[in-house]
Order: C-alpha cells, then sequence, then structure tokens
C-alpha cells in the first residue's frame, strides 16, 4: 500500500479519535464535574467507596470507558484486538474490517494533575519491540505493522481522603424497597445512611480527555529510572496542542533519538537529552525546533 494512502488512514481515524475523546467527559462526569463512579455495591446494596489510589482509579477508569470504546470501534469499521497479556503494547489495536493491513496502536493513559498546568505519565517502551520493528516481543503486532501510534487519555483531580473517609460503607435510601432496615455493621465498619447516590463523594473530579499522536506529546527523558519507557512531562496546553518537544521535528527524529537513546557516547558522555542528540548528528540548525516548555521531572 502506498504510504500517501496509509496517511489518509491515519489522518482520517486521528480526526475520528480526537472528535471520540471529546464526547468522553460528558459520559464519565455528573453535571458538577464529579466521577459518576461511586463504588462497588453488594447484593445487600451497601455501597462500598473506592480507593483514590491511582492504579485502581486507572483500572476502573478503563473498564467505565471500554463499552463507548467498542461502540466507537465499531462506528469507524474498525474492530479491536486487546493485547493477549498484561505487559504487551499496545491497550488496544484497531484494525480495519475491510483492509486488515491498517492497523493503529492505542493506549490508554490515566494520570492526575501535579496542578493547575501539568501532567506526566509514559508512552511505552523504547525497548525491544521499539527496536526491532518486524519482531514481536512483548507486543500485540509487529511495531512496523501499525500505521499510527496513539495515547488516548485521562487527566483528573484526585480528592485525597484521610483514614476516616476512605473505605467507607453507604447505605443508599433511593436503593431501598419498602420497609428494608438499615444494616448498622458490615464486620467492625459502621455503615452510614445517605438520601442518594450523588452525596457520596467521588474519588476524583474534573476530567479532560485528549488523543495524540505519541511522537508528537514525547518527551526526550525517560518516565522512569528503572524501566525504558519513554516519557512525557508537560503543561495542560502543549498537551493539547500536541506540541510535545518532537513536535516541530517530525517522527522520524522520535524513531531515531529513542532507537539509540543512551546507546551512544558523545563529548565524553552517554546522550539522553535531544539538544546533545542532535549535535552529535551535526544539526545544530535544529535547536530552535526543539520544545522547550517541556517539564522535567525533579
Amino acid at each position: 500500500m502506498k504510504v500517501s494512502d496509509k496517511n489518509k488512514y491515519k489522518n482520517s481515524f486521528k480526526k475520528e479519535l480526537i472528535k471520540f475523546s471529546e464526547t468522553l467527559k460528558k459520559y464519565v462526569s455528573t453535571e458538577r464535574g464529579d466521577w459518576t463512579v461511586k463504588g462497588f455495591i453488594d447484593t445487600y446494596k451497601n455501597i462500598y467507596t473506592i480507593s483514590s489510589d491511582t492504579k485502581i482509579v486507572s483500572k476502573i477508569l478503563e473498564i467505565h470507558i471500554f463499552p463507548q470504546i467498542l461502540q466507537f470501534a465499531e462506528n469507524i469499521g474498525y474492530q479491536i484486538v486487546i493485547a493477549e497479556k498484561q505487559n504487551y503494547y499496545p491497550d488496544l489495536s484497531f484494525v480495519n474490517k475491510n483492509n486488515d493491513e491498517i492497523k493503529f496502536a492505542v493506549d490508554i493513559k490515566t494520570t492526575f494533575r501535579r496542578n493547575d498546568s501539568s501532567v506526566g505519565f509514559t508512552l511505552g517502551s523504547h525497548g525491544a519491540y521499539f527496536k526491532e520493528r518486524d519482531k514481536k516481543k512483548n507486543i500485540q503486532f509487529p511495531y512496523n505493522k501499525y500505521s499510527g501510534h496513539f495515547v488516548l487519555g485521562v487527566i483528573y483531580t484526585r480528592i485525597d481522603f484521610n483514614d476516616e473517609k476512605d473505605g467507607k460503607i453507604y447505605s443508599v435510601d433511593e436503593l431501598k424497597e419498602g420497609n428494608e432496615k438499615l444494616i448498622r455493621k458490615v464486620g467492625a465498619r459502621e455503615v452510614t445512611e445517605v438520601k442518594n447516590l450523588k452525596s457520596i463523594t467521588s474519588v476524583i473530579k474534573n476530567f479532560d480527555f485528549f488523543a495524540a499522536e505519541k511522537w508528537e506529546i514525547a518527551s526526550d527523558f525517560q518516565g522512569s529510572h528503572n524501566t525504558a519507557n519513554i516519557g512525557c512531562s508537560i503543561s495542560l496546553e502543549d498537551l493539547k496542542n500536541e506540541n510535545g518537544v518532537f513536535s516541530k521535528l517530525g517522527e522520524n527524529w522520535f524513531d531515531e533519538y529513542w532507537i539509540n537513546y543512551g546507546l551512544i557516547t558523545h563529548k565524553g558522555k552517554k546522550i539522553t537529552n535531544l539538544k546533545d542528540y542532535l549535535d552529535f548528528k551535526g544539526r545544530k540548525d535544529l535547536w530552535e525546533k526543539i520544545t522547550t516548555k517541556i517539564l522535567r521531572n525533579k
């Protein structure tokens, strides 16, 4: 297939994914901006609140929006292949129903606001499957079989509970039938009676959803010290505008840099930043194209 034809598919998919991401805020939040998920319910209609732990919140958020993702794929003529193993890339592979040569990698990323203006997360490995792009190690399909690599992201504000409020159990009046009596305790834990579900405080609120190509929002440093993950530490404004450090240089520079990250020595030190890499390549003329508003983790 011609590169121009693949680009048409890619541009169309990206446009639809961005449009879809803009619909999700209304789906997951109340009119006040609170998360519509309040907790888990048991057979006695007790509501157990969710921990604000980011791993728990992330997994439940993914489950919450997954039916919408399936419907989205169906609407645009794609089927979804879920990663076979937990550590495989990507989370979701979108395969065109009419042309299975067209595949798009989509990772779901959830993160809380560090402050009012920035977020940080990782964008997948720059290790084996990223370097050996025709192999299938820890990846659903070989990297070079994907026509594009995308992030579907969720940003939220976390509500930090104290120990007293975290893990509470509620009995909700609007769930009761007839003359059901309140169960005062579950084990040693008190049950709090409330009138409706909305009165239970959500653990997260104020959602922003976005969709972007991975290379356009990437940083030039790792997202963690002990794993080979591409970092993304960026202002919210630059994130929404896909204004990452490589955005004015192009995807080829992103690929080349991360394939060689930490493997080349230049002027007596290993190269782990984009400015040094461009210097090594004799392209100081491109320094002015490096977006400088990326926020490094301290």
